[in-house]
């Protein structure tokens, strides 16, 4: 079994590629879990790798752009073991349509020993929305429900309902008179604005929260280690359904089995999913059709 001192990361130098102050919940949620000492990649434009405002296409996954992002960071702070980056993505949730879904992740890699970790938070706790504003009184009653000015709003030009940045863009959007100035120009050039909620970290505290979540979770991941040789990052990889109907006994599409997988040795370990050893009949699909 490898030595637990392999995975010490006390005091050791570590570079978060940002420029969305993500340090602010990134670097003491690993400063406590992990021992890591966080420092800014310096002179990053993270904006090169996608906007949410749409000027800059992401390229690839989610899990690409983080990559990229280290990997900069890495030329930006060589003396960094660690480099550190995070990826969000929003939009409607698979199952509910009028259900916005975030998806947030913390992406860590030790260029040392070839380490990388992920941290996850899949959440409905968003304020992700727009609204198509044909003047500034339908814009005002957005914000009611989207928590500004706490959050801040991107404006858009609009075409066919769809947001429009190359004929207008305004960021930072953070209080009443800028937004009434930014929709009424919107509204002058195109008939109506495209105002969305600004999910950059800086101006989301709610997505901030979901950062914070998805760091626990790397914590939670690096300190979950393979029982054969200790590698961290000892996690469910596979959810096996079938457990069985109470009334049949067929079996139903409510996970029974979560398999742990080690991603060094490829120890592999079933566990039971929950408590229950019998699904309720009313998620058989022969029970209930």
């Amino acid at each position: 079994m490898a030595g637990s001192s392999l995975w010490s990361y006390h005091d050791i130098r570590a570079a978060l590629t940002t420029m969305h102050a993500k340090e602010r919940v990134i670097a003491p949620i690993l400063r406590e879990g992990l021992g890591l000492r966080v420092e800014l990649a310096r002179a990053v434009d993270t904006d090169r790798f996608g906007t949410f405002s749409r000027e800059v296409e992401r390229s690839g996954s989610q899990l690409d752009a983080a990559k990229a992002k280290i990997a900069v960071g890495f030329e930006r702070a060589p003396g960094a073991r660690v480099g550190l980056a995070s990826e969000g993505s929003f939009g409607p949730h698979p199952h509910i349509p009028f259900l916005a879904l975030g998806h947030e992740l913390v992406l860590m890699i030790d260029r040392d020993n070839g380490l990388e970790l992920i941290g996850y938070d899949a959440s409905p706790e968003t304020n992700f929305a727009h609204v198509v504003a044909r003047d500034f009184d339908e814009a005002i009653a957005f914000t009611e429900r989207v928590r500004f000015p706490e959050h801040g709003l991107i404006v858009m030009g609009c075409r066919d309902d769809q947001p429009a940045p190359d004929v207008l863009l305004r960021k930072d959007v953070t209080d009443h008179d800028t937004l009434e100035s930014a929709v009424r120009e919107a509204c002058r050039r195109c008939g109506a604005a495209f105002v969305e909620t600004d999910m950059r970290a800086h101006r989301n505290p709610t997505r901030m929260a979901a950062i914070a979540r998805a760091t626990n979770d790397l914590v939670r991941r690096f300190h979950s280690r393979c029982p054969e040789c200790d590698y961290p990052g000892f996690d469910v990889t596979e959810c096996v359904p079938g457990l069985p109907c109470a009334w049949c006994g067929e079996p139903t599409r409510i996970v029974m089995t979560n398999v742990l997988t080690c991603r060094s040795c490829g120890h592999r370990l079933e566990q039971p999913a929950c408590d229950q050893t019998m699904a309720d009949p009313g998620q058989c699909d022969g029970c209930n059709p």
